[in-house]
């Protein structure tokens, strides 16, 4: 009867109707596998149902299934998530409160800015030195001062910061225009900005502390804290376990944004179509041992023996004759995200030149280690935890070796 039916209907109608007739098929055979439906076959079903069986009814099935899976497959392009998104389903889950997913979005527009400003530095004259000198006595880049101007304002027009202190400000700084939330904001707004005129890999560094009520209550209409209102953000900011949330943005040929609120470690990577932060990896794990080492060996010969002997070993062959392979960009982003993804260590020592080292423990190291223990690693001074130090000052620098678990904790035993 089927094939009668077949028969005597038009042409045309074939053809139109080829697709439901396909999936007629595929229902039609789902239904013989179900055994709700056993009862319901008889006479013609059954026919079909014997029919099914064929090589014919076997091909049909797969032609349904195949356009099915190609329907699934196309669909999951478009569904992407973006940083926006993800932030609200975080604050739906209660994982961070309102106050700080706004904060969070106002850092990811200021990266956007500054991913423009960085790309079109050249043409825009951004490039070379401003004239001036930060408190830790750099020569400022003109994309320095701008930078921090744009992490600031964003920050500040958020209205949910209560402090901010910046690598290139002298001072933190009060904000004024805070209505709810008050959280502390730490960031390097342009880290390795030396490399900016080659158009070498930069970035964002940032950190977010738990707002704190008795900190805010006597600062007055003065925004440059003084000395006592210095120390109370130190130890409002102290250690960096208290860390809320950390990430970076690297500014290199994706414009990519990773961050923490310490659940795991999210990547996500600016679609230039949309204009929007798209999540690309989620939860990231750092290698437990990696064969790359990052350190800046131009200054070999102003470190510790043991430091010596440990970079020495890592050149040895050994028995598997493969060395460890050097790989320092001089941008700290740059290099701990490839450590970050390949594993291996980044370390940037202390010296006879600079005695704790060049990084920021508020600024750089916290954050940075909170990213990487996060992600399954570890961070350290070369003797203890770096979430664990108490910060002294607002600008203090430390020792800083980061990566993979196995290399950090390797690098600790030369040192011990």
């Amino acid at each position: 009867m089927v094939a009668a039916a077949s028969a005597a209907a038009p042409p045309h109608v074939l053809l139109s109707n080829s697709r439901s007739l396909s999936n007629l098929y595929s229902f039609q055979l789902r239904a013989f596998d179900s055994s709700s439906s056993r009862g319901l076959l008889s006479g013609n079903n059954a026919a079909l149902r014997t029919k099914a069986r064929t090589g014919n009814g076997v091909r049909c099935a797969t032609v349904g299934t195949a356009e099915e899976a190609e329907t699934k497959k196309k669909k999951g392009v478009y569904e992407i998530q973006t940083l926006t998104t993800w932030l609200l389903q975080q604050e739906k889950s209660g994982v961070i409160d309102a106050e700080l997913t706004i904060v969070l979005s106002s850092i990811s527009m200021a990266c956007k800015q500054i991913a423009s400003l960085v790309q079109r530095a050249g043409i825009s004259n951004l490039t070379g030195i401003q004239g001036a000198v930060n408190v830790q006595g750099e020569d400022q880049k003109k994309l320095d001062v701008v930078s921090n101007e744009v992490f600031s304002n964003c920050l500040k027009s958020s209205g949910r910061t209560g402090i901010i202190a910046s690598e290139e400000e002298d001072v933190p700084v009060a904000v004024e225009e805070s209505y709810s939330g008050n959280y502390i904001v730490v960031f390097d707004p342009l880290d390795g900005s030396s490399n900016i005129d080659a158009a070498v890999s930069t970035g964002s560094i940032f950190g977010i502390y738990s707002p704190n009520d008795e900190c805010l209550a006597d600062i007055g209409d003065d925004p440059n804290l003084g000395s006592s209102e210095q120390r109370c953000v130190v130890n409002v900011c102290q250690p960096g376990s208290n860390l809320l949330a950390a990430g970076y943005c690297m500014y290199s040929s994706s414009i990519i944004f990773v961050l923490t609120i310490g659940t795991g470690v999210y990547a996500f990577t600016l679609d230039p179509m949309y204009g929007e932060f798209v999540l690309t990896q989620q939860k990231i794990q750092i290698p437990r041992a990696g064969k790359i080492y990052a350190f800046n060996e131009g200054n070999y010969l102003l470190w510790d023996d043991k430091l010596k002997k440990y970079i020495d070993d890592l050149k040895d062959p050994g028995p598997s004759g493969k060395p460890y392979s050097a790989r320092y960009i001089g941008s700290l982003v740059g290099d701990f995200h490839r450590t970050l993804l390949y594993g291996g260590i980044y370390g940037y020592p202390r010296d006879k030149k600079s005695k704790n080292g060049k990084l920021r423990l508020l600024y750089e190291c916290a954050p940075m280690s909170f990213i990487v223990e996060q992600a399954g690693g570890k961070g350290s001074d070369g003797h203890q935890r770096i979430l664990d130090i108490q910060p002294t000052e607002i600008h203090q620098r430390v020792p800083l070796y980061i990566g993979s678990v196995e290399e950090v904790e390797k690098l600790e035993k030369y040192l011990a």
